[in-house]
């Protein structure tokens, strides 16, 4: 049973349900339950059935691919508000994760059961449009992913991520080059060779864990190649 504070925050972060009839609603919030995981936990790895789906409430997940030579490619972060859209695919058809999902920073969340993720889009309409919603939208971002990796430079890419932290306000990123790579589908090897051009170039100042962004004119430029 979901706590009245728990039921709070996920009536913000989830309107579908306010839009619910009301035994829908008591049958919901009986059936799921709340957790908090820490940062780092693995949720599912590649070839596993999915346990649960999970609503976050609060913090961000990442759904990536691992390479048999180790290398990462994310396919998309999960954010409050969201669910896994594999993990709701891979539910209803009973099929096992074609990924892999991790915490990227604690989260709390909603999890709902497997028989109920499948009954109550068989039943309840509310349920349904949010879970075709998420499958719609996600969709969309992955095969923007796809189109990126396949037909956009390396340099152009790392540019257009810079260049949406810069819109964020953020000068200073908290990365590493390993975790660069995996954001953008490529090796470390080669984002590093990058950025040591950009550094050149009077773009970017590197430190060890952190990227300083130093001429957001020429980041910007670079980003719209």
């Amino acid at each position: 049973m979901i706590s009245a504070q728990h039921q709070s925050e996920f009536e913000h972060q989830f309107p579908f349900i306010r839009r619910a009839d009301a035994d829908f609603v008591t049958e919901f919030y009986s059936a799921c339950s709340h957790i908090e995981l820490p940062a780092g936990v693995s949720i599912c790895d590649e070839g596993e059935h999915c346990a649960q789906l999970s609503l976050l409430l609060d913090g961000v997940g990442r759904v990536y691919k691992l390479s048999p030579g180790g290398r990462e490619v994310t396919l998309y972060r999960v954010f409050a508000g969201e669910a896994c859209v594999l993990t709701a695919s891979c539910i209803m058809n009973q099929d096992s994760f074609p990924a892999m999902a991790v915490t990227e920073t604690p989260v709390r969340a909603i999890v709902v059961s497997p028989d109920k993720v499948r009954k109550w889009i068989c039943d309840e309409r509310q349920w349904q449009h949010f879970i075709f919603g998420l499958l719609s939208h996600r969709l969309a971002n992955i095969i923007a992913v796809v189109e990126e990796v396949a037909f956009k430079r390396m340099d152009v890419r790392l540019a257009e991520k810079f260049a949406r932290s810069l819109e964020q306000g953020k000068t200073c990123l908290k990365i590493t080059h390993a975790e660069l790579a995996a954001d953008v589908g490529s090796s470390r090897e080669v984002v590093s060779r990058i950025l040591k051009d950009f550094a050149d170039r009077g773009m970017i100042e590197t430190a060890r864990g952190s990227i300083l962004l130093t001429d957001p004119a020429a980041i910007e430029i670079l980003s719209r190649q």
